[in-house]
């Protein structure tokens, strides 16, 4: 159990400083929104998965966590192209 929330932890702070490096070098504006996007996204469901204990959750609140999260980031996509 401690070992998968330190590694967890250690995946976070990894997608975060991908994510600083991403919006500093990445030249292309709207790759550099998607991925920064992506990784927020994936580092949203690491945190609400394992750390709010969503993963033991009803399937209706899983299912439209997912759905919403998705809703966001294609408007925010969208948007900013």
């Amino acid at each position: 159990m401690k070992k998968t929330l330190l590694f967890n932890y250690g995946l976070l702070i990894l997608l975060t400083i991908s994510t600083a490096v991403i919006s500093n070098f990445v030249a292309i504006k709207s790759l550099a929104i998607g991925l920064i996007m992506g990784l927020s996204a994936l580092k949203f469901m690491l945190v609400s998965f394992e750390f709010m204990e969503l993963k033991k959750a009803n399937l209706f609140w899983k299912v439209s966590l997912i759905f919403v999260l998705f809703l966001i980031v294609l408007s925010v996509v969208f948007i900013s192209n």
